[in-house]
């Protein structure tokens, strides 16, 4: 945990290049480039991708980069740099994945509700569009519901934390009595019990919203990393790392 690999340091100079440029860019970058809900007109095809390198501050991007040097290192010294490429982009798809999906449910469980209210689909669309609708409907709908239908189609998802995630998994699966510190919990925890905690932490703020770590946490993206991520360094690890197929 100390040494930068080749592919970290590649991956940290696109990322340092992405959110320097944002900075420049302002809202026209991340309407390019963060991960839109298909159904928002902001959606393209290759967002998928560079949403894993955009972040909304300067310390998110700390904390990630943090996270890439000092966990991405190892993993790809026990993996080889084809499959960390790999291993890495693959947990970023994954959590990109499972986070559309929860949007998905919440659209269609929101956009049903309103229409088995008696709004009409015009009212919908104006709804998410604008955020705008009649204060009538709060008679047949929660208002937690007409923010989460808005929510889940104009708030774009950003950042590397789901590859991260990924990554924070292989150690724990591979290096399982390593060390590691919380920064609100001064003694060191092995590595096997404090990622499942993570995990667990945002299981718990994604199905009950109550977040532990502030508000804007895309709590799914992380789980859907960090399952993908066991998914395959279980596979790795039940076949030793064939590594005449990658390297």
């Amino acid at each position: 945990m100390g040494r930068i690999t080749e592919t970290v340091k590649v991956l940290l100079i696109i990322n340092i290049i992405f959110f320097v440029g944002s900075q420049f860019l302002g809202d026209y970058a991340y309407q390019l480039f963060a991960l839109w809900f298909f159904e928002n007109e902001n959606f393209m095809a290759w967002q998928i991708i560079t949403h894993m390198f955009m972040h909304g501050s300067l310390m998110h991007i700390i904390f990630n980069m943090y996270a890439l040097w000092a966990f991405g290192g190892p993993i790809e010294q026990m993996l080889g740099q084809k499959r960390f490429v790999f291993f890495y982009f693959s947990a970023g798809l994954g959590a990109a994945f499972l986070h559309t999906l929860v949007n998905y449910i919440e659209f269609k469980t929101g956009y049903n509700a309103l229409l088995d209210a008696g709004m009409s689909m015009g009212s919908i669309e104006q709804l998410l569009n604008t955020g705008e609708y009649s204060t009538a409907i709060l008679d047949s709908v929660p208002k937690e519901t007409l923010q989460s239908l808005y929510q889940s189609v104009n708030t774009p998802a950003v950042g590397a934390s789901g590859a991260i995630y990924g990554i924070l998994v292989a150690f724990g699966m591979m290096f399982p009595n390593v060390e590691l510190f919380l920064l609100f919990v001064p003694v060191p925890i092995k590595a096997k019990y404090f990622i499942p905690v993570l995990i667990l932490i945002d299981l718990f703020s994604g199905f009950t919203g109550y977040s532990l770590f502030g508000g804007g946490v895309a709590h799914f993206a992380h789980v859907g990393g960090a399952l993908f991520g066991f998914i395959m360094m279980w596979y790795w690890k039940k076949n030793q790392f064939n590594q005449n197929r990658w390297d």
